[in-house]
């Protein structure tokens, strides 16, 4: 699978909100105790509330990405994309098969630890525990 070329980014170049967000799958009937190995990270700046900072992540869309972490290192890197509408989703840079993914409500969430989040994938919509949150 051939992926985008990605440019390091300089943390001291970005926000002080700008946040690491790690997101793990909650328990499920198909993972009672849930899965760390099933998740993703996020970079991505927060305001006030704990929610994605529309204004900043415009002015910093390069910064602003996610790796969908898989059993095996099968992780794949994207970014955190605004769609038409307000709604929030993962856009993969690679060449093939994988779609994006959207963020159920990820404009009215707070990413904050211990809080739970829902993302629209491939097969259904899957929850996530929001496993931490830390400064870039």
């Amino acid at each position: 699978m051939q992926q985008h070329s990605f440019q390091p980014i300089r943390n001291s170049s970005l926000p002080a909100t700008f946040r690491r967000i790690r997101l793990e799958l909650a328990r499920s009937a198909q993972h009672p105790e849930g899965n760390s190995e099933i998740g993703y990270v996020i970079a991505a700046p927060l305001d006030g509330k704990d929610r994605i900072d529309a204004a900043s992540w415009k002015s910093h869309r390069e910064a602003c990405r996610v790796t969908r972490l898989r059993p095996g290192g099968d992780d794949i890197r994207g970014h955190l994309v605004r769609r038409p509408g307000g709604s929030w989703a993962f856009h993969y840079d690679v060449a093939g098969d994988v779609s994006d993914e959207a963020g159920f409500h990820f404009e009215e969430e707070a990413f904050r630890q211990g809080e739970y989040v829902s993302l629209r994938e491939a097969d259904a919509i899957h929850t996530y525990r929001v496993a931490s949150v830390t400064p870039l």
